[in-house]
């Protein structure tokens, strides 16, 4: 499939993000069984696999939104974190559950965890579609629930973009090179 400029293959079918999302879904109903936590989406990327996370999600909760980037169109982090939106809500004393697309060096979630933290929510953790471990260049320990780790490839489709473009696929395709 060519994306702009560049040739994807297969990578996740939706019939298999769509199964892993619902087993992540029991699994935070339970963790937050009796609690009321607010999900903060991470724009753009999330929003596909945040609505589908949210239709399983059974415990009363709310939504906020944040939007960072440090991709900026291209193939790896720019290492320059945008913050186009702050979070609106106040978390001091909520559970917190930030909803992420992928989670390459870690360094965009390093610095909206300690952003998030200083405004003393209850607990945070963060749950992601996608992790590329090779990549990490960070410790993450709020990062909880994963619905699948990768191979340090670039990905589209499923939320996740090419200069904007792919994120309406449903399934994950990875770059060929």
């Amino acid at each position: 499939m060519k994306i702009a400029d560049l040739e994807f293959t297969p990578l996740i079918p939706y019939a298999t993000i769509e199964k892993r999302t619902k087993e992540i879904a029991i699994g935070l109903n339970a963790e937050y069984a009796g609690k009321t936590p607010i999900f903060v989406g991470v724009l753009n990327g999330c929003f596909i696999f945040m609505a589908d996370l949210m239709k399983e999600i059974t415990v009363p909760c709310e939504m906020a939104f944040t939007k960072l980037s440090s991709y900026h169109g291209g193939l790896t982090s720019s290492r320059i974190i945008k913050d186009d939106y702050d979070l609106s809500v106040n978390i001091e004393g909520r559970h917190v559950i930030l909803v992420e697309d992928i989670v390459d060096t870690g360094n965009t979630l390093n610095y909206l965890i300690a952003k998030l933290e200083v405004r003393r929510p209850a607990s945070l953790s963060v749950c992601a579609l996608l992790l590329k471990p090779a990549a990490l260049e960070h410790q993450i320990d709020e990062l909880k629930h994963v619905a699948f780790e990768i191979e340090n490839k670039f990905v589209v489709g499923y939320g996740l973009d090419y200069k904007q473009m792919g994120r309406n696929l449903r399934d994950i395709y990875e770059l060929v090179v």
